[in-house]
């Protein structure tokens, strides 16, 4: 087992559900374990790494064209006023807490506008929530399973910005549902590219009767209309109810969430529609119907860290800016005023700069708020904000499974939400005689504690009815070689009804301080896409009370200008 910084998440104590830590020596809310066979498989021979050139089969679907997207016009439009922004006399020094993509985003949009950002990561792997790792035969396993989709305008922005839009594998317009009752087969939903949107998303539908009748439908759809005649004001009024009131306060058959929606609900939010607020699949399927490759899929072609996030590190270095990893925060020390004075780090060091930003998840800002800044309203709402647990499952095989896909996969299953064979996914995952499959196990909240055996004999059993012909629980078919099981007990947080008045915008009440994660206050909630444009506002609060105060008083640290908040 691997340990991170002083707390190890892999075996993180807990009392009452929560996780307990000691904020004064903070904590690390990743965890990973892993196990190799050793025994009676060891003398089984996988593909060795350098013995040849490797020969890639897999064939992607070619980018599809989203630059005239309104959505897409937009997020490139905020992006280009970073870049145009008047250069500034002097550069504020902005002092960021985490390298996720929050964190991330912030510096290289604070870097793109003049200033000189310095970002600070707890562990020595870049990413938070996209993190990876390398085992010791160079096979690397990750936090979670990432999707990239049409309908994440400014993380496709990011990717052009930073010349990489190659390293996205896109995937045929599809979402492909495993069929429980029919063990092994799937049911697909096929997007038509011949049509616009939302037609190309009815026909999907309307074409599909392995998993919705008719009448369900029917009954679907009209429960649909308030949020399409309504549109956002409607969605955001739904926040209060969970996915199975609101289906059932509009008439829609238990069997539609049953079919589709526990899936879905799973795959958003790693929790289940009793608990998921329904603002969320309204938003999710807004996104998917009105955008002709909302839905459209792509995996990135390699490990996050090197392949997406060091390009944003690259970006920010060649403007002047800094990336620290291995620099936890253990305190926020404030001045007289309750300002941020400096942030303390566990080996002594103290970092001081012009502007504090806050991109960690929303249970580590918790652990480190200084006291006399809990009572604040806009910090006291944060405590309804909670991080879900999940879990993220890697197995090899000995062997190349056939009844998977190219694709993301919802299992549907009780303990699974999706999952994807990477070694056809992933082009620098990619392997012609074994199978690696990524699942992600959830909800995960009565399993987050259990060993990794636990965890592995369950999945097993579930991947036995995926597999009947293939996978066997007790191993007499497909052999595991190994396996690494990735716990992370708080993840995005937990998007349960009337939680949307709970996230903060990104500028504080505290002058100088600012916030940035998915949980701040934006459209695309607990999501990829959230925290990009989450660095994205922060980073635009920060200028605009940057421009306020050369204006005003010609100060240069935002925390001694009189603003407004």
């Amino acid at each position: 087992m691997v340990v991170f910084g002083n707390v190890s998440a892999g075996n993180l104590p807990y009392q009452n559900g929560f996780l307990k830590a000691v904020s004064s020596g903070g904590c690390d809310l990743m965890g990973h374990r892993s196990f190799k066979i050793s025994t009676s498989f060891k003398t089984r021979t996988r593909r060795r790494r350098g013995a040849g050139p490797l020969q890639v089969v897999c064939v992607d679907i070619p980018r599809p064209e989203l630059e005239n997207t309104v959505n897409f016009l937009e997020a490139a439009s905020l992006s280009a006023s970073f870049r145009s922004a008047p250069r500034p006399a002097k550069p504020l020094k902005v002092v960021i807490a985490g390298a996720g993509l929050a964190g991330l985003s912030t510096a290289k949009y604070l870097a793109d506008a003049g200033h000189k950002p310095l970002l600070l990561e707890a562990r020595d792997v870049l990413g938070g929530k996209i993190a990876a790792w390398k085992d010791e035969d160079g096979d690397w396993y990750e936090t979670g399973l990432h999707i990239f989709f049409g309908a994440y305008p400014n993380v496709q922005n990011l990717f052009g910005e930073l010349g990489i839009n190659d390293r996205l594998q896109w995937k045929e317009h599809s979402m492909i549902f495993a069929m429980p009752s029919k063990p092994g087969e799937f049911s697909r939903f096929d997007f038509p590219d011949v049509l616009p949107a939302p037609l190309n998303g009815i026909w999907a539908i309307l074409r599909n009767n392995e998993m919705l009748t008719w009448p369900e439908k029917i009954k679907f759809a009209i429960g649909l209309l308030p949020a399409m005649v309504g549109g956002q004001t409607y969605v955001e009024a739904q926040d209060g109810l969970s996915v199975e009131q609101w289906m059932r306060k509009q008439g829609v058959p238990d069997r539609v969430t049953d079919e589709v929606f526990i899936a879905m609900s799973k795959a958003l939010n790693f929790i289940n529609p009793d608990e998921l607020s329904m603002q969320c699949i309204l938003i999710a399927l807004n996104r998917f119907l009105q955008e002709k490759h909302g839905s459209k899929m792509a995996f990135l072609d390699g490990n996050p860290p090197e392949r997406l996030c060091m390009p944003i590190v690259e970006h920010i270095r060649s403007l002047g800016g800094e990336v620290r990893l291995n620099s936890r925060i253990r305190k926020i020390e404030l001045e007289d005023d309750g300002t941020v004075k400096s942030f303390l780090l566990t080996d002594g060091t103290t970092i001081q700069g012009d502007a504090y930003v806050f991109a960690t998840p929303v249970d580590i800002l918790k652990l480190l708020l200084p006291d006399s800044w809990k009572e604040i309203p806009y910090f006291k709402r944060l405590e309804k904000l909670v991080g879900v647990p999940v879990i993220n499952v890697h197995i090899w095989f000995d062997r190349k499974l056939k009844n998977t896909y190219d694709h993301l996969l919802f299992s549907r299953s009780n303990l699974l939400s999706v999952y994807a064979d990477m070694s056809l996914t992933c082009k620098e995952y990619y392997d012609p005689n074994r199978s690696m499959l990524e699942l992600v196990f959830a909800p995960a909240e009565e399993w987050i504690s259990r060993t990794d055996s636990d965890i592995i004999d369950a999945t097993m059993k579930e991947l036995e009815r995926l597999f009947p012909d293939e996978i066997a629980a007790d191993q007499s078919k497909a052999k595991i070689l190994k396996y690494h099981v990735v716990k992370t007990p708080r993840s995005v947080y937990k998007t349960i009804p009337d939680c949307e008045p709970c996230r903060p915008l990104q500028r504080s009440p505290i002058k100088g301080f600012y916030l940035a994660g998915d949980y701040t206050k934006q459209k695309y909630l607990a999501s990829m896409e959230g925290a990009v444009l989450s660095g994205k506002f922060c980073s635009q609060s920060i200028l605009q009370d940057y421009e306020l105060m050369a204006a005003s008083s010609g100060t240069q640290k935002l925390s001694e200008a009189t603003l407004s908040t």
